[in-house]
């Protein structure tokens, strides 16, 4: 059972509301770290058919069951229950009353959202992080953690990388696609998903995908919402304020696990990592999910965005911090060039006083500052939140 960086928050939040929710991607832990905090709650989990049965057929009976509260898990499997838990919690007056979970973020969020509104606090758990690795105790590589991902039963099991990710992806398509749209053809959404892997960190053309799967952009778009609606990849929006250069208005795709990804793209093993021409691609997914993972596993929103203009200069990544902005570059090279510069330098230009310190993160060891750019390595890279204006 490892130790979570959000362990301490959803303390807090259970003292504070009776209702705590906890989303994200299927295996990410989220059972595993609520029955751990949570242990005097009864368990339900609401993928069990007699279960569910019970709670569709009778909200309010089955709910009676539970005086002092209760742990349910996949609650967007049974969302007629969350009338019914509004109306107990609001009678009983009590914090931390019921933990929900769920696995899909756009249904159980507008859900819960409309019905208890004011009730509950939601909360995000994406797979392990490589400071959970770490402090874990789990001493790999860095390029071992890519082509692993996060996901907890990986490193807890031992499981074969390749066998795993292939028995979790076609489990996720069989199941949740099936339940959250009608494909009819199942092929061409897993052709879609590869080539989408192949696009990772890429602003997105939908015309240009629908035409390599076969399908119309219409779907294409579709299927992109229902990737990010179950967590399997999320979408970096470009900036759009005008800083006297017509800027790039479609967003970038990344996944919420590296070795998902690497077994999309068919990387097997560490060589192949290193060798892949998508290897820079990766590393920059990595490290943007990172930066995500220690937003959503201390409570707060990551509010990214990319820069890009039409003459092609462009950051890989920019944090908004109140109405100011942190330019981020990534670079897989372990070398640093002075060139690995020159995004951040062009958008302090153009960004005047609304922007911060830069930071460069790669994968070199060395830990310096150039100007007012700040040059850290990758295990390094949560500084990044630090960083402030240079008024020297």
């Amino acid at each position: 059972m490892y130790t979570r960086t959000l362990e301490n928050d959803l303390l807090y939040f259970s003292k504070k509301y009776p209702i705590i929710t906890l989303l994200g991607p299927r295996q990410a832990g989220k059972t595993t770290l609520i029955r751990k905090i949570f242990h005097e709650l009864p368990y339900i989990n609401l993928e069990d058919f007699e279960q569910r049965s019970l709670a569709k057929a009778d909200p309010k009976s089955f709910l009676e069951k539970f005086p002092e509260g209760a742990i349910f898990d996949e609650i967007q499997r049974v969302p007629e229950l969350l009338s019914s838990i509004q109306v107990k919690v609001d009678q009983a007056l009590k914090k931390g009353m019921f933990i929900l979970t769920g696995s899909h973020q756009v249904q159980l969020h507008a859900e819960a959202s409309q019905s208890l509104a004011g009730r509950t606090t939601i909360l995000r758990l994406l797979p392990l992080s490589l400071e959970e690795i770490r402090c874990n105790d789990i001493e790999i590589a860095l390029e071992e953690v890519m082509l692993k991902g996060g996901y907890p039963r990986i490193y807890h099991d031992n499981l074969p990388v390749t066998n795993a990710y292939s028995s979790y992806f076609q489990t996720y398509v069989e199941r949740d696609v099936r339940s959250i749209i009608n494909i009819k053809d199942i092929l061409k959404f897993e052709k879609f998903v590869k080539l989408l892997a192949a696009r990772v960190g890429q602003v997105i053309n939908y015309a240009s995908l629908a035409t390599d799967v076969g399908i119309s952009a219409v779907t294409i778009k579709e299927w992109v919402a229902v990737l990010e609606a179950s967590y399997l990849i999320f979408k970096l929006d470009p900036y759009f304020e005008n800083f006297g250069k017509r800027l790039i208005k479609s967003p970038k795709i990344y996944f919420t696990d590296t070795g998902l990804l690497c077994y999309l793209l068919g990387i097997e093993t560490i060589v192949q990592l290193q060798q892949d021409m998508l290897y820079g691609n990766i590393f920059e997914n990595f490290a943007i999910l990172e930066l995500h993972k220690a937003c959503y596993h201390h409570a707060r929103e990551p509010r990214f965005y990319f820069y890009r203009d039409v003459t092609g200069k462009e950051v890989d990544l920019l944090i908004q911090k109140g109405s100011s902005l942190i330019p981020i570059e990534i670079k897989s090279s372990k070398t640093f060039q002075a060139s690995f510069l020159d995004g951040i330098f062009h958008f302090h230009q153009q960004a005047g006083a609304r922007a911060l310190k830069g930071a460069l993160v790669y994968s070199g060891l060395d830990n310096h500052q150039i100007k007012n750019v700040q040059v850290l390595p990758i295990e390094k890279s949560l500084e990044v939140f630090k960083l402030e204006k240079d008024y020297e």
